[in-house]
């Protein structure tokens, strides 16, 4: 009887830098604990659009596989249909995840080893990881979603926000972010102000 196994999976972001974390997962788990295990392990807020693309050898994307039916018909695959075992057929096999929509994260997901399960685990974990997350996706991936010039100035405006609280994505701009912002700003010069009494 063959064991339960245990994916090993290298989940690398495409970006200049060296930035990957191994995540392990039940083969029987699907797509859609994937998709948590590697928000967990990348620190990835909110709940963005995502997508897994599953690659042919060559990097061809044979099928998209989203979050959630985004079909006419109502009957399209999503994460929660596709077992780990379909998604990485042997060793090596890759998948892309996209996460996000105006700030878009790329990755690539490698199965590295399989392994046997542990009792008692709460499969995903993340059991390595290489590299810090930057603050913002890539640019590399703005300039190929074509964004115009105003994103860009804002994701800078928001650069001293993320720094003081640590947040590690954009992925909640809502407008409490906006107003946070302000209220920064207004701190600002009212401190400005009191120097100059």
């Amino acid at each position: 009887l063959k064991e339960k196994m245990i994916y090993k999976i290298r989940v690398i972001l495409d970006a200049k830098d060296d930035i990957f974390r191994d995540v392990e997962i039940k083969e029987k788990q699907t797509l859609w604990n994937l998709h948590l295990g590697i928000k967990s392990a990348f620190s990835l807020m909110g709940d963005d659009l995502s997508v897994f693309h599953l690659l042919d050898k060559d990097g061809v994307v044979l099928k998209s596989v989203p979050l959630e039916d985004m079909s006419d018909d109502g009957d399209g695959e999503i994460m929660s249909d596709v077992y780990l075992s379909e998604a990485f057929e042997d060793k090596g096999a890759k998948i892309q995840f996209q996460y996000g929509f105006m700030d878009l994260w790329e990755f690539f997901c490698e199965l590295v080893e399989e392994i046997d399960e542990k009792p008692a685990v709460n499969y995903p974990i993340t059991v390595f990881r290489f590299g810090n997350m930057p603050l913002k996706a890539p640019s590399k991936t703005a300039k190929k979603m074509g964004k115009n010039s105003v994103i860009p100035l804002l994701d800078d405006e928001f650069g001293s926000f993320e720094d003081e609280f640590n947040a590690s994505s954009f992925a909640d701009e809502d407008e409490d972010d906006f107003d946070d912002e302000e209220d920064d700003y207004n701190d600002n010069f009212d401190e400005v102000d009191n120097d100059d009494i």
